[in-house]
C-alpha cells in the first residue's frame, strides 16, 4: 500500500506560487508515489485526463515537474 510505503518520509513543502487545490494535489500525489504517469494521476485522484493533463502542463511550465520518459516525477 501507498501510504505505507511511505510512511514516514518527510516531504517538502507545497511550492508557495501554487494556488490551485488541484495543482497542490497532483504535485503532492506525484512526489509521494515518487512519480506517475497521467493515468495513474487521473485514476487515483479520479480526474479526467485532459484536467490532469492541463495541470501537468502548468506544474512543468512553472519547473516543478519535470516529463520523464515513463512519467512524471518532481523536478529536483
Amino acid at each position: 500500500m501507498a501510504s505505507q510505503k511511505h510512511q514516514g518520509k518527510a516531504f517538502d513543502p507545497v511550492p508557495d506560487d501554487l494556488e490551485s487545490a488541484r495543482a497542490k494535489l497532483v504535485y503532492l500525489y506525484i512526489e509521494a508515489a515518487e512519480g506517475a504517469t497521467v493515468e495513474e494521476v487521473g485514476e487515483i485522484l479520479a480526474m479526467k485526463k485532459i484536467n490532469v493533463l492541463s495541470v501537468l502542463g502548468s506544474l512543468v511550465d512553472a519547473g516543478h515537474v519535470e516529463k520523464r520518459e515513463s512519467g512524471y516525477a518532481v523536478a529536483n
